[in-house]
């Protein structure tokens, strides 16, 4: 069932609020109105009641005033000893034994209002039915209200005009985001919105944004890597061509096979670092969950073991026992691994087997993770460019993919930390890892 929509529900509560209004307006009213009438009745009554007293006798003409029907009030004067003077109509006999003041009555199974006033000579009772004041108090409460009544379906339709003009603006955004292609990812626009829409309107052109950024990342790692790809799938060809044409000469297969082989292992390294890297990318889905930053460290040691006895490295660990934080395991164990991959590659003195020192330690609120080797070092104009996707420091040499750094840098960033170069203490290169221990996700930038 479709939920009814923004302007629906606004008008509905509002014409509610309005109708709840008119008829507290309308009882108020009546109220006001009938308690008014009730005290203008009275001071009819009593003004009546006065005059009839301080005159003599009622001549001909008052008396048929008096006996009017459309008067609506019952006039009757009696002598001190309870004789019947006068009377304005049969219609009915109010009591002989008058109360002074105002009095209610019930007479003939009516509810009556009196006044009674006293002379030396006679007493004066005037009354009229309190079903006249209720009627007349009634009619006066409905030429109040009724205005308010009438201008209701004109306040309604006001009202859902008005409506439909404030909502324009969320409309207009409606539909420019409806209408867009797939690919159209400019902002929307914002001119002329008001101020409550405004935040959702530049919430929806940051998330964009960054849905743009993440879009052009990717057809970037696309390209990239079609383009990294096609080079050793081509070398493995290449490699299997020759393999079939050494058939006859068993020294040569070997040395086919054992190019194959190592081509296949390249590649495999490839697509592995491009997994990893696409598994750290901005908007990949988040695995953050407790884990042992030490612990993770040393299996990225332990991945790199065979390296380090391949190499004669030394590879040199200080780590605590423990070091609990919230990150993804996996994502950080490829950025370690790679790290070590590259400090004993390139990390050697010239004519030395690379030494190796990985350390993990806490600072502010952060775990920092570092990397150092004793080898030639980084220059710093080069810091920036070690981070791009593919980027070698010797091109076409070595068997690295160029994708190490910039898998580090992603991790970091998924992490909400940063990755920074600096000279070693020894001499060589330093990669510090600052990681939160309670990380927001791409929150800073490598």
């Amino acid at each position: 069932m479709r939920a009814p929509s923004l302007r629906t529900r606004l008008f509905a509560f509002v014409a509610l609020l309005l109708a709840a209004a008119a008829l507290a307006l309308g009882g108020a009213t009546y109220r006001s109105v009938r308690a008014e009438a009730d005290a203008l009745f009275d001071y009819q009554l009593r003004q009546m009641a006065l005059s009839l007293r301080d005159q003599g006798r009622i001549d001909p003409d008052a008396q048929a005033a008096l006996a009017d029907p459309a008067l609506e009030v019952v006039v009757q004067i009696w002598s001190l000893d309870g004789v019947a003077v006068y009377s304005s109509g049969p219609r009915v006999a109010l009591p002989p034994r008058a109360v002074l003041g105002y009095a209610d009555l019930q007479l003939a199974g009516e509810a009556w209002r009196a006044f009674g006033a006293a002379t030396p000579l006679r007493v004066i009772q005037v009354a009229q039915p309190l079903a006249v004041r209720r009627r007349l108090a009634e009619a006066a409460a409905w030429r109040s209200v009724w205005p308010v009544a009438a201008a209701a379906p004109l306040v309604a339709l006001a009202l859902w005009w008005l409506l439909g003009v404030s909502l324009a603006p969320l409309n207009a955004v409606v539909q420019a985001a409806g209408t867009r292609r797939v690919e159209a990812l400019a902002p929307l626009p914002e001119a002329g919105l008001p101020a409550e829409l405004q935040p959702l309107v530049q919430a929806f052109n940051a998330l964009l944004a960054r849905l743009g950024d993440a879009f052009t990342a990717q057809q970037a790692f696309v390209a990239d890597a079609a383009h990294e790809l096609r080079t050793p799938l081509t070398a493995l060809k290449l490699q299997l061509d020759v393999l079939r044409a050494t058939v006859d000469d068993p020294a040569e297969r070997e040395q086919a096979l054992q190019r194959l082989g190592a081509g296949v292992d390249r590649a495999a390294r490839l697509v592995q670092q491009l997994l990893a890297l696409a598994r750290s990318e901005p908007g990949a889905a988040a695995t953050l969950a407790p884990l042992d930053l030490a612990a993770v460290a040393r299996a990225a040691a332990d991945d790199a073991a065979a390296r380090v006895r391949a190499t004669g490295a030394t590879l040199t660990l200080a780590l605590p026992p423990t070091l609990a934080m919230t990150g993804d395991a996996e994502g950080l164990r490829s950025a370690v691994r790679n790290l070590l991959d590259n400090a004993l590659k390139y990390g050697a003195a010239p004519g030395a087997a690379p030494q190796v020192t990985l350390s993990v330690a806490t600072e502010g609120g952060h775990a920092v993770l570092a990397v150092e080797d004793h080898g030639p070092g980084l220059p710093a104009e080069q810091h920036a460019q070690v981070f791009e996707r593919f980027h070698r420091l010797q091109p076409g040499e070595g068997e690295g993919s160029g994708l190490g750094l910039a898998i580090v840098r992603a991790v970091a960033q998924h992490h909400g930390g940063q990755v920074r170069l600096a000279a070693a203490p020894g001499g060589g290169l330093r990669v510090e890892l600052r990681l939160p221990l309670q990380p927001n996700p791409q929150a800073a930038p490598a």
